[in-house]
């Protein structure tokens, strides 16, 4: 059976058609025959708009089949030079001569606009990307056009009108309309020419490496921060850095970020506090002669061993989570001055992984994100009793039991769906489907499950949470154009205005109030933007269902009900043995039969026989609840400063003592050669 032309997927369509197309322009060149060169010439030009708009994934396709936009502009044009030197009477090569060196010309000049291209990108790579920093005396500037850095856009934009006034020629045997044409092109081409080499003078440069690496010394020694945090990773991992941008910046001291990835700088969420991205391990080592004392490290990665090597730094490991799995204990820990965890649990788990992280060098610090996290307020109060799932992702080992999207998911959202009065709230975590495919499959799944359930209630939202939106991201978005590149970032990143933190705080706190607002009371959510935040998530949850992970750790700082879904295999006392932070939760099965009784349960609080362990879970896991945990992060910075800052003094003075010290001169001492006897 034939397959249908509607499952024939775009791409080969595309693919299809302009290979077809060049086919008939090719024919059309050869007989030559004008109706169909101007039909297969236009329908070409049309695929390569397409690709650009809707299909840009194909170019690199294109690119590795070495048919890249370069040899399909070519050989249109080559075509189409082809078709009118086979028209009409004989000897049309002198006539055209004129047209084929003006067409090869402008070529010419294509390549050398990439070409220079290439150098101004170049003289804009500094060697320190920053944020929140003022960076003018770099000689920062704008950035080139958008077309003037990519060969593709440009040739094709540029190449038009030769093109256009080559199809004219054809269809009218003017030669004239040629002319104009490519003479339009070799006119474009010289003014983007002209706009990259002024780019190039010395004076519209930005500065060069050393002299970048000047100014880095020189701020570094003008603002002296005190603490840093250090994250590097991928795009998807920003989060793990996000979540500890407000705690940091209410510490006493100078905080600084440093960042090793230069597209990370724009992955991290608004904030106030500096931020530096160090690429190179040799600008990274410049850390070492600055006043920074501390950093402060969320995450493991294969360039934290770099930073590591700065002797005149402690570092600390707070990790970006806790749980049971092996993660949360990672040997890599014992890397670290001092390994900062919530509370005892982890300090245990430490000890039982035996991975070499001594127990002197555990600091209970809490978790200061949780601190705007409500506690529990009782029973549901309205009509509708709000539920958050909040799987985990599949992580690396392929353990079964790591995430319940896969066999659990949609019999737990169908189960919660089912009874009218739950408001079901999804945040999938956002590395969901990234290793195993059917995570992501049974992702797509609950979403049209939640879908189809919202369909069957109708509500409306109102036009406040609009206007939050627009305060809040006047105030967190930088207002650049999409074509802006790194330096001019930095240019127009600078540093915040006073008082910007406490703006954005007061925007945040309206806008979620806003947004609750604004959704229709029944309506069920899936939540993947980082707005809301999962701690708002929290605020507004009765009920949490998860993995084993750090959000069940994080949820009891609010003293609410939790189930955990086993998909582990494991039997339940032995799942609740294996797993401490499943002790005070509900146990759910794949099958999600005891979603009813949970939901009584949570509607009924007499009914629910869990809420001491709760509680005595929630100091074991989190530590006390006074002092508040901002406190006693901010306490243990401030002790590891303080050891810090005695190495200095004595490494200073022992290199002193040392400096003082007289080392006999051995070319002084050592015996002279005695002459040698005459012979």
């Amino acid at each position: 059976m034939p397959t249908p032309l509607s499952r024939i997927p775009a791409r080969a369509l595309v693919a299809a058609l302009l290979a077809a197309a060049f086919c008939a322009q090719a024919v059309a060149a050869l007989r030559p025959h004008v109706p169909l060169l101007l039909a297969s010439t236009v329908v070409s030009l049309a695929v390569e708009g397409v690709l650009y708009r809707w299909h840009r994934g194909m170019l690199s396709m294109f690119a590795k089949s070495h048919a890249d936009i370069t040899v399909r502009h070519v050989l249109r044009d080559l075509l189409l030079v082809v078709a009118l030197l086979r028209l009409g009477e004989q000897h049309r090569e002198t006539l055209y001569t004129p047209l084929i060196a003006g067409l090869l010309a402008f070529y010419a000049l294509h390549c050398a606009i990439q070409a220079v291209s290439v150098l101004v990108r170049r003289t804009r790579t500094l060697p320190v990307v920053t944020r929140n920093i003022d960076a003018s005396a770099l000689r920062l500037s704008p950035a080139p056009p958008v077309l003037l850095r990519r060969p593709g856009h440009r040739l094709l934009i540029f190449g038009l009108p030769a093109t256009t006034g080559l199809l004219a020629t054809a269809a009218t045997d003017d030669r004239r309309c040629a002319a104009l044409g490519i003479a339009l092109s070799l006119g474009l081409a010289l003014l983007g020419l002209y706009d990259l080499l002024v780019r190039l003078l010395p004076s519209r440069r930005p500065a060069g490496e050393r002299e970048a690496l000047q100014w880095l010394d020189a701020w570094l020694a003008e603002y002296r921060p005190t603490v840093g945090l250090y994250f590097s990773g991928g795009a998807s991992s920003a989060y793990q850095a996000n979540m500890w941008l407000e705690p940091l910046a209410q510490l006493e001291g100078r905080p600084l970020i440093v960042l090793r990835e230069r597209f990370m700088v724009q992955k991290i969420a608004p904030t106030d506090v500096p931020i530096l991205c160090l690429p190179k391990v040799s600008t990274l080592m410049r850390l070492e002669d600055s006043s920074l004392e501390v950093l402060i490290h969320p995450s493991n990665s294969g360039k934290t061993s770099q930073v590591l090597r700065i002797p005149t730094l402690k570092h600390t490991f707070v990790n970006h989570g806790e749980s049971d799995k092996l993660s949360s204990c990672n040997p890599y820990a014992k890397a670290y001055d001092e390994v900062w965890v919530a509370g005892p649990a982890a300090r245990e788990r430490y000890a039982q992984a035996e991975v070499g992280v001594e127990d002197k060098d555990v600091v209970e610090i809490g978790r200061p994100q949780l601190d705007a996290v409500r506690p529990y307020e009782g029973a549901p109060t309205g009509a509708r009793t709000t539920v958050l799932y909040a799987p985990t992702w599949e992580g690396w080992d392929g353990n079964p039991g790591n995430t319940s999207v896969i066999e659990a998911g949609e019999n737990l959202v169908r189960a919660l769906l089912a009874d009218p009065g739950v408001r079901l709230l999804y945040k999938p975590h956002p590395l969901t489907g990234s290793v195993d495919a059917r995570a992501g499959a049974a992702d797509l799944r609950i979403r049209e499950l939640i879908g189809a359930a919202n369909r069957k209630r109708a509500g409306d939202s109102n036009g406040e949470l609009a206007l939050r939106t627009l305060e809040l991201d006047r105030l967190t978005t930088t207002a650049l154009r999409a074509g802006a590149d790194q330096v001019e970032r930095m240019l127009f990143q600078a540093a915040p205005e006073p008082g910007r933190a406490d703006a954005v705080a007061a925007a945040t706190a309206a806008w979620e109030e806003a947004y609750w607002a604004s959704l229709p009371e029944d309506e069920h959510q899936v939540v993947t933007t980082p707005r809301p935040t999962l701690y708002a998530c929290f605020n507004q949850a009765d009920l949490l269902i998860s993995d084993v992970s750090s959000v069940i750790s994080d949820f009891l700082a609010s003293g609410k009900p939790y189930a955990v879904a086993n998909t582990s295999g494991l039997a339940e006392d032995v799942f609740r043995k294996a797993f401490p932070t499943v002790r005070a939760a509900t146990v759910l099965a794949p099958d999600a039969a005891g979603v009813p009784d949970l939901l009584r349960t949570v509607r009924h609080p007499e009914k629910d026989e869990l809420a001491d362990a709760r509680a005595e879970l929630k100091r074991h896991l989190l530590g006390p609840d006074e002092p508040v945990s901002q406190v006693r992060f901010n306490d243990a910075v401030q002790a590891l400063c303080k050891t810090a800052r005695e190495h200095r003094t004595r490494m200073a003075e022992r290199l002193a003592a040392e400096a003082a010290t007289e080392i006999p001169d051995q070319r002084r001492s050592a015996t002279p050669p005695q002459p040698a006897h005459p012979a």
